[in-house]
């Protein structure tokens, strides 16, 4: 990949593009329960019964996917819904895990995002903090890699000219590159500056057919963040005909917030850092028999 910044600086008044060594994201801000984000990088798209948001419930397990996806003990990053079987109530789960493998057990640096029942704001908590599983469920996106030190591409992007949020412009620009071939990209990015706009699923499932996406966001609870926000992306520049979303990135952060990221809502004060990796498998599981493209942003 072309360590090339016109995609974005035709977003972004300043842009950069480099090959770096990854950081060690075992340290702050991140915390990860792995040293890096690359060596062997694969994308899975999941999702079970999903009709818009009508849903047949299916339970998943980040260990079992990883065997799946031949790589067992894979660091898995990226955006899903938590198992509302071990929760009780819907939730945005921001999975960061370690899976096992034959010598060591897993380890689960995950966070969960929730309405919290008592002010209706975001209730943010380490998933370990409360349960011992790694489930997750209905659907996700993950990037999985073997999680250990190397080259990375490191993406710096400051104030925000255009209408594209971060993740887009990155996908847009690759799909622009590349054409009809797909690349999946994933890895981690953070919003050092700024605000931005996040939401929450509600605890309980909408009594009724949400048929359209203002449907979906008129369902959704939706709030102004804060950063620094540590985001998990998970990107495919174009669909091969496997019905994938795209685009979805889940955030948290040290200050107890965290959800589902739209976009920045201060543009100029908006400033993104990330370490990136394309991947070399894309893994569709469980693709939904009808699934209206709705709720896909």
């Amino acid at each position: 990949m072309a360590a090339d910044t016109k995609g974005l600086k035709e977003n972004f008044a300043d842009a950069q593009v480099s090959v770096v060594d990854c950081p060690d994201l075992t340290q702050e801000p991140f915390n990860f329960p792995a040293k890096g984000n690359l060596a062997f990088s694969t994308s899975a798209d999941l999702s079970k019964g999903v009709r818009g948001v009508r849903v047949v419930l299916q339970v998943y397990d980040l260990n079992t996917v990883a065997k799946d996806i031949e790589l067992p003990g894979a660091f898995i990053l990226g955006a899903g819904a938590v198992s509302s079987r071990v929760l009780g109530v819907n939730a945005e789960l921001i999975p960061i895990v370690q899976t096992k493998n034959e010598k060591k057990p897993a380890v689960n640096g995950s966070y969960i995002a929730q309405i919290n029942p008592a002010d209706k704001g975001c209730l943010l908590e380490k998933y370990s903090s409360k349960y011992s599983d790694c489930e997750f469920g209905l659907l996700a996106n993950l990037y999985a890699s073997e999680g250990q030190p190397g080259k990375v591409i490191e993406v710096k992007a400051n104030g925000r000219t255009g209408e594209l949020n971060f993740v887009s412009c990155l996908r847009q620009t690759l799909e622009k590159h590349y054409g009809e071939k797909p690349v999946g990209l994933g890895g981690t990015f953070i919003i050092q500056k700024g605000k931005a706009k996040i939401h929450i699923m509600p605890p309980e499932f909408s009594a009724c057919p949400l048929n359209t996406d203002e449907d979906v966001n008129n369902w959704l609870k939706f709030f102004e963040m804060k950063a620094p926000l540590i985001c998990q992306p998970v990107i495919v520049s174009r669909d091969p005909g496997f019905d994938l979303r795209l685009e979805h990135t889940h955030c948290f952060s040290q200050h107890g917030e965290g959800g589902h990221y739209h976009a920045d809502t201060t543009p100029e004060a908006a400033q993104y850092r990330g370490y990136l990796l394309p991947a070399e498998t894309l893994f569709r599981i469980d693709r939904p028999r009808d699934a209206p493209r709705v709720g896909r942003d």
